[in-house]
């Protein structure tokens, strides 16, 4: 039996009052979303779309003015006039669901001892119950890249569903890359409050060189087809020297990258990826003729140098972009799995300083999926994608309109329920306060 329902009802109907709850069970085989505002990801929008779904997979996104369609044939129709639709949105390079509360060590599972951790996996210390994920999530961050932190190779992330009953159940990705954290060749004294005098580091040389050693020590490793004993931090890099997964080399000043171009055309890396990059518009024909991708630092930072910009790393996103880099945004920094709600809001920012609408949609959707090797799954909302999806009843990128009102996993509606909004219900219901406009 068909059934038609007006958003709000769905949403209602999703939201329970456990602090954490459950994945919601889908019960539509055939959804679709008629007349929203549909951002596609690729820099196309459609005023007033048909998005079809079925079994979790998108089946075409139309111009509803142009594309009629046949009610029967639908088993729930949502009408979403006058609201936006969009990718669900990636947060990259960040330790959400490996970490809760960050001043509570016990809760902080994204750190290991020592140097050279390729073998340590964000995957298996991913929890899918951290409250935090329902906080994010109902600003339209959708999909996270769990990565771990600490020493030089700091471990193996995973790109997450911010939904699921587990760790196996929610990874779109497992183990898509290793992070190695590239030494300065400039280290900063103080802290951002009271910045000291910058000084050279007299053990670029030496790290530089550790690096170089240990990369061909698993380089030789791994050309060996059956090593009479089995090393897991050189089997970690196994797939990155094979041109499978992405190696994430983090750092930000041109010195630093151009040692990295080097380190990367000496090895053959197929898929290296600059995290930080606040120089990387400096060395755009080096990084995209050595096939680099940049993860932009936080556009909501301070300038590194005092004699820059106050809008430095503002108007990083669009030189990149003007050159012709592929690049995305991350929130890493302080706080940042909680801060990851902000995400759409420093693409704003970025959209604010150059880019276009459209161009800032697709620095935390489409080209987040493309950097990671997702673009076949997720990052848009093209034919045969998986259905991860939000619609906003305003302007996603603008604090003032983000309202995430449904939202779909991999075709499965979520719950769009958290701490705050249920603290405000209760309050609100104790003193018998109307919603606030």
């Amino acid at each position: 039996m068909r059934t038609v329902l007006v958003i709000v009802f769905l949403v209602l109907g999703l939201s329970v009052n456990a602090q954490v709850p459950s994945p919601a069970e889908q019960k539509y085989d055939r959804v679709m979303l008629l007349h929203g505002r549909a951002h596609i990801g690729t820099g196309e929008v459609i005023d007033n779309s048909s998005i079809g779904i079925e079994k979790g997979k998108i089946l075409f996104v139309k111009n509803a003015l142009t594309n009629p369609i046949e009610v029967s044939e639908w088993d729930t129709i949502i009408d979403i006039s006058d609201k936006e639709v969009y990718p669900g949105f990636i947060g990259s390079n960040i330790t959400l669901g490996i970490t809760e509360i960050d001043a509570v060590r016990a809760t902080r599972d994204f750190r290991e001892t020592g140097s050279m951790n390729p073998h340590v996996r964000a995957l298996i210390g991913y929890n899918t119950d951290s409250e935090i994920i329902y906080t994010v999530r109902t600003n339209g961050v959708l999909v996270a890249q769990s990565t771990p932190r600490g020493g030089i190779l700091s471990g193996t992330s995973s790109v997450m569903a911010l939904d699921g009953w587990n760790w196996e159940d929610a990874a779109y990705l497992a183990d898509d890359g290793v992070h190695l954290n590239w030494p300065g060749k400039i280290q900063q004294t103080g802290w951002w409050a009271e910045p000291g005098p910058s000084k050279k580091n007299k053990n670029y040389e030496k790290i530089k060189q550790m690096i170089w050693d240990f990369f061909k020590k698993a380089e030789a490793y791994n050309k060996k087809k059956d090593p009479q004993e089995t090393n897991l931090r050189y089997e970690a890099l196994r797939k990155v020297f094979k041109g499978n997964k992405r190696l994430y080399i983090h750092a930000d000043f041109a010195p630093e990258i151009n040692d990295i171009i080097d380190f990367s055309r000496e090895f053959n890396f197929k898929y290296p990826v600059i995290v930080g990059g606040y120089d990387a518009h400096l060395l755009s024909e080096r990084l995209k003729e050595n096939h680099f991708t940049v993860i932009i630092g936080r556009p909501h930072s301070l300038p590194k140098f005092e004699g820059d910009p106050v809008e430095a790393y503002y108007e990083l996103a669009s030189k990149l972009q003007s050159k012709g880099v592929l690049f995305c945004i991350s929130n890493a920094g302080d706080m940042e799995a909680m801060n990851t709600r902000n995400l759409p809001f420093l693409a704003g920012t970025a959209w604010a300083y150059g880019l276009t609408e459209e161009q800032a949609v697709a620095a935390i959707s489409l080209n987040a999926a493309k950097i990671m090797g997702l673009d076949d799954k997720i990052g848009s909302l093209e034919k045969g994608k998986d259905a991860t999806l939000f619609v906003s009843d305003g302007n996603a990128l603008d604090m003032m309109t983000n309202h995430v009102s449904l939202a779909m996993v991999k075709g499965r509606f979520i719950n769009l329920t958290n701490h705050q909004i249920q603290l405000y219900q209760k309050y609100k219901k104790k003193y018998g306060l109307k919603d606030l406009e």
